[in-house]
Formats: structure tokens, C-alpha cells, sequence
């Protein structure tokens, strides 16, 4: 059997880890953002690239509640100036102010992640599944000789 205390805290610590893993993205390039909205199977796939150097880094978000995408200006490339991932409990403890005015709370919502990209296409979305991954980019991965 599970320990409820472990059970409860295991989203918020899921959250935690990815805004650690997030945080120090600034700089990197949004390289793609996917979106599906059939059923249950909604998602946001979001890719990150910084270079050759650096691990490319994947966000999914599942069991979207909110999202809103802005088109960049046409510009080459999409930087970040700044990403964060909140986790949003679930009622009665309180929410950051701008977060109630996307998703209306109401007894039964899950607890939900926060993930927003600010640069000069902004990513504002809301789930209560989210994923990050990294890997090291394929150029990097195509000049590792220790294989």
C-alpha cells in the first residue's frame, strides 16, 4: 500500500524536478512546438535547443487544461528569455494570481502544471501530466568517438 503523504506529494515533487531541470534554459531555442487535441490523448511537445553542446530537452504536457500559444515576429530563431513550471495544487490552498484567471477551479480539478516561455513567442499552457526529457543533441551524439 502506498503512503498517502508519499502519494500526495509525489506531483508537486515531479514538478519541482522539472522546473530544476527547466530553470536554467534561458537562451535556448524553441525548435518545435506540437500540438494533438483528440480526447483523451491531448498533448503539447515542446523541443529546446541550445547547440551542439548542450542536451536538447523535450516538454510534454498531457491532459491539457489550458494552452495558449503566441506567433513570433519573424524573426531567425526562437529564443527563451525565460521559462518556469508552477505546481498548482489542487483546492482548498491557494493559487499564484494569474493562474485562476486561466483554469476555473472547482472540486474535483487535479493538481496541475504550469509551464510558461517567455520570449518572443510565448507558451502558456496548463496539464496535469507533464515530462521532461533531455538527450544529448544528434551532433553532439554524431561526434562521440567513445562508441
Amino acid at each position: 500500500m502506498t503512503d498517502k503523504t508519499a502519494a500526495d506529494d509525489a506531483f508537486k515533487n515531479r514538478c519541482a524536478n522539472a522546473a530544476r531541470t527547466l530553470a536554467p534554459l534561458s537562451g535556448y531555442f524553441i525548435t518545435r512546438i506540437s500540438f494533438a487535441a483528440f480526447a483523451e490523448d491531448d498533448s503539447l511537445e515542446i523541443i529546446l535547443r541550445e547547440g551542439p553542446s548542450s542536451p536538447d530537452v523535450m516538454i510534454e504536457l498531457s491532459n491539457l487544461h489550458y494552452v495558449s500559444v503566441s506567433k513570433p515576429p519573424a524573426i531567425s530563431g526562437c529564443f527563451i528569455d525565460a521559462i518556469s513550471l508552477i505546481h498548482l495544487p489542487k483546492t482548498p490552498h491557494p493559487w499564484p494570481g494569474d493562474a485562476a484567471s486561466r483554469v476555473r477551479r472547482f472540486d474535483g480539478l487535479p493538481e496541475l502544471a504550469w509551464l510558461r516561455i517567455l520570449g518572443p513567442a510565448e507558451v502558456d499552457a496548463m496539464a496535469s501530466i507533464v515530462t521532461v526529457y533531455t538527450a544529448v543533441s544528434d551532433d553532439e551524439a554524431s561526434t562521440d568517438t567513445t562508441r
